[in-house]
């Protein structure tokens, strides 16, 4: 992102609300064996693809169908060693369920590699069809208190702004732990969104000016962003 931000000669500000904690026990490990046996994985993003890979190696078995939430999670699964990934051209959880070999699932048992908390939505969705998900956490996120120097740089805001959100778990644990005159200030700027559903919980999460950027690509977010300043 700061790659993406610099290339406009912008800024940027990491607000990181937690630290992600890859898991190493006998438990998870045995569950992410058993995920991976089955015929359909689905791995939500590059640190649970990182993790997979770390708990036992990653190699597509004879017929079976690997998918990933985004261009980023099929990258990392290639260089962990899966050779054939799907993912959707528009990168969330609903160009996910759009796959055609994601919408009939009836009756089928599908792995799901991923975080506690992560993609809430994408179980019931895919359960609502008629699959069974094997769920496989392979890292948590551990909450970290306000970093001061983010705090410190949000408060002394003079220049115009704007939130490039990529994870509503990640914002809505910000708008609540977070001190409420930096909320306030975040929640004045402009949100771009990485999809219709971040969208909406910044809505919720009390930011009225909200666009939606083209996808979750540092570079999308960062030509949302800076359109979003021009229309101010």
């Amino acid at each position: 992102m700061r790659r993406a931000a610099r290339r406009i000669d912008a800024g940027c500000i990491a607000v990181s609300p937690w630290a992600l904690r890859p898991r190493d026990d006998a438990g998870s490990r045995a569950r992410l064996r058993d995920a991976l046996a089955l015929p359909k994985v689905i791995v939500t993003s590059p640190a649970a693809a990182r993790a997979a890979a770390a708990l036992q190696p990653l190699r597509a078995g004879r017929g079976q169908q690997w998918f990933a939430v985004g261009a980023g999670t099929a990258a990392a699964l290639r260089r962990a060693g899966v050779a054939e990934v799907s993912a959707p051209a528009r990168m969330d959880t609903e160009g996910l369920l759009d796959m055609p070999d994601l919408r009939d699932v009836s009756d089928q048992c599908l792995a799901l590699v991923t975080a506690p908390g992560g993609r809430g939505e994408l179980a019931p969705a895919l359960e609502a069809r008629g699959a069974t998900i094997l769920r496989a956490d392979v890292y948590e996120r551990v909450p970290l208190p306000p970093a001061p120097r983010a705090v410190q740089a949000l408060r002394a805001l003079v220049v115009p702004a704007v939130v490039a959100l990529s994870s509503g778990e990640a914002l809505t644990h910000v708008c609540a732990t977070w001190p409420p005159d930096v909320v306030a200030r975040l929640r004045a700027c402009p949100v771009v969104a990485a999809s219709d559903r971040l969208a909406t919980i910044a809505r919720d999460q009390g930011f009225t000016r909200v666009h939606r950027a083209e996808g979750p690509r540092p570079a999308q977010l960062v030509a949302a962003a800076g359109q979003a300043v021009r229309i101010r």
